[in-house]
């Protein structure tokens, strides 16, 4: 389809029993929370990939789940919802009258379309005001990144069993654990066997706290319930445009792969929602997977590498994740094909007057 000298693979954790690769944080973190004895977790999702690992996970361990489902995901994608819904936990579109933190929101603006920042603080909130409840985050935290690196541990070894090494590994970026996932384990072989392989975190356009933010300490959620944590941002207030990549609408990114990013051992590209669909289109006319939102990112930026090696006339192998199906995005897809898809910019004027708001230490 590409008609380029390169040669793309793609890890698959679309097959996972929620379709993305979510499971391999959430089974653990369900795990240990029923080791303690915990009978409630506090959770929150974007798109849903999410929440409904942790519901699959939590529903193994018989603990019950609480889930505050960013609003316009929850809207856009209601069969996320309903498999949430199968497995047990109970959803809320945040922000929600349920939280001070969804209600403080909701004062401001009431047509809010939230955030992954707005829904962690709302299950901060249930979490902080409940001995039984434990809270429970997807990325951006070590632990997480640390269990999402069983992607890269295979991968590594499924590139030597095809007789190949990738010289670019590219992944979705959101907060952390898709990309950590994929590429810490490659970059373990260029500190430790001195091989060059570049990593590529691709982020959307719209939020670029990677691409265009700034590198300093700023706080998890929007209210300022977490730590502080040195990160890539573009300021905890920062409310993303409704994107379909519901997983990417985030305002920061992990503190590892911030420092990475600052200390130029990876890289950061951005792509804009109307190419990210082009290039999720073109993939599942030729390999017959309609890949999510979030993965259409990934994809945009492979394609970007392999139109380069053509150009260039060199032959480079390229590894990407494909990190969850595009199932439930129908309604994405389905406003591209009709042109009703937005593209979705944001100025610099835009990023400064979010950041000028923060008052945390500058790094």
């Amino acid at each position: 389809a590409l008609d380029t000298p390169a040669r793309i693979y793609y890890k698959n954790e679309s097959v996972s029993p929620s379709g993305s690769h979510k499971p391999n944080t959430a089974i653990p973190q369900a795990y240990y929370n029923k080791m303690e004895g915990v009978h409630k977790i506090s959770t929150e999702t974007g798109a849903g990939q999410w929440g409904s690992a942790l519901a699959f996970a939590c529903n193994i361990f018989d603990i019950d789940l609480e889930v505050f489902m960013v609003k316009i995901s929850y809207n856009d994608k209601p069969y996320r919802k309903t498999m949430m819904n199968t497995w047990g936990a109970k959803v809320h579109a945040s922000p929600s009258e349920l939280t001070d933190a969804g209600r403080a929101i909701l004062s401001e603006d009431p047509n809010s379309p939230g955030s992954l920042g707005i829904a962690i603080s709302e299950a901060i909130e249930i979490a902080a005001k409940s001995e039984e409840t434990k809270y429970s985050l997807g990325s951006v935290l070590n632990h997480v990144l640390l269990h999402q690196t069983i992607i890269g541990q295979e991968a590594v070894k499924q590139m030597e069993m095809a007789g190949e090494m990738p010289d670019i590994v590219i992944a979705p970026f959101g907060g952390g654990s898709n990309f950590a996932g994929l590429c810490f384990p490659f970059l373990r072989l260029n500190f430790e066997e001195g091989q060059n392989i570049r990593c590529i975190a691709s982020e959307p356009s719209s939020v670029p706290k990677l691409t265009r933010g700034e590198f300093r300490y700023d706080f998890g959620d929007t209210i300022g319930m977490t730590p502080l944590i040195p990160m890539y941002t573009l300021g905890h207030h920062f409310v993303p445009a409704p994107i379909h990549a519901g997983g990417l609408r985030y305002h920061g990114a992990g503190a590892i792969v911030s420092q990475l990013l600052h200390d130029k051992l990876i890289e950061a590209k951005s792509h804009d929602n109307l190419e990210v669909f082009e290039a999720g289109l073109l993939f599942a006319k030729t390999e017959g997977i309609i890949p999510a939102p979030e993965t259409n990112h990934a994809i945009a930026s492979v394609i970007a590498e392999a139109k380069r090696c053509k150009e260039e006339g060199v032959s480079k192998t390229i590894l990407f994740n494909l990190s969850g199906h595009g199932n439930f995005d129908m309604k994405a897809y389905e406003e591209y094909l009709s042109g009703k898809l937005h593209k979705f910019e944001i100025s610099d004027e835009e990023i400064k007057a979010s950041l000028d708001k923060l008052e945390t230490p500058k790094i």
